[in-house]
């Protein structure tokens, strides 16, 4: 199962996403269906980078959309996930009074392919979650999202499995947060979530407090995560 090359699809896209979402709603629906979000209607036929947006879009739903277009205009993937996560863990890590010499923080930029997959794994599953956390992903909408992936996945059926139990599962911050085996990963599974909300939203806010409160995350490193999220934002 190759969650890694999925994931960093999805991560890359946010640019593209930002562009298709100014083409405004009179797009053909290609091959997303009658009554599809914009996004998801540009799907049709589309390769790489637009096909990823596509599905980003629809996990997205239009307006969040929008706003990660934003986040992620200067953002490279997974390898930059796991920069920021590893900026924020280890300036997090060098303001703890008196600790031990702090340890090489090992994020997914920074791993062997198979810590790597466990790695995607848990901040994909992360990505489903948090696109969820404001009640618009109904059976129709999974279904759209169910078809893309399977398209962006190939011939990996085992991943194709996986992500339709993700999106069949309901909503729970604590799943999510089990995930996350090692502090790292838990870092880059909040700051997945992080890049997916509005955290305007008060639902998708009340989703992010309880997964950091499940990841048991100190308010010190929330916040360095959260800031590395803005920054994107204003770049």
């Amino acid at each position: 199962m190759n969650t890694r090359g999925l994931l960093d699809q999805l991560l890359k896209s946010g640019q593209q996403l930002m562009q298709q979402n100014g083409l405004g709603n009179n797009q053909p629906a290609g091959g997303a269906g009658q009554g599809a979000s914009p996004l998801g209607s540009l799907l049709g036929g589309a390769a790489g980078g637009a096909l990823a947006a596509g599905a980003l879009g629809l996990l997205l739903g239009n307006k969040k959309a929008r706003k990660f277009g934003g986040k992620a205009l200067t953002y490279g993937g997974l390898a930059a996930l796991g920069v920021m996560a590893y900026k924020a863990y280890g300036n997090w890590q060098a303001q703890q009074a008196g600790s031990a010499p702090a340890r090489e923080p090992q994020t997914v930029d920074r791993l062997p392919a198979p810590q790597a997959e466990l790695h995607s794994q848990a901040i994909l599953k992360a990505l489903v979650a948090a696109a969820k956390a404001d009640g618009h992903v109904d059976a129709r909408e999974r279904a759209l999202i169910e078809e893309e992936m399977a398209k962006l996945s190939g011939n990996d059926l085992q991943l194709q499995r996986w992500l339709e139990q993700e999106l069949n599962r309901p909503l729970d911050p604590a799943a999510v947060a089990a995930a996350a085996t090692t502090p790292e990963m838990a870092a880059e599974v909040y700051l997945a979530s992080v890049l997916m909300v509005d955290e305007e939203h008060f639902m998708e806010r009340a989703y992010l407090d309880e997964l950091a409160r499940q990841l048991q995350l100190a308010p010190e490193l929330k916040s360095a995560l959260e800031a590395q999220v803005q920054q994107l934002g204003q770049a």
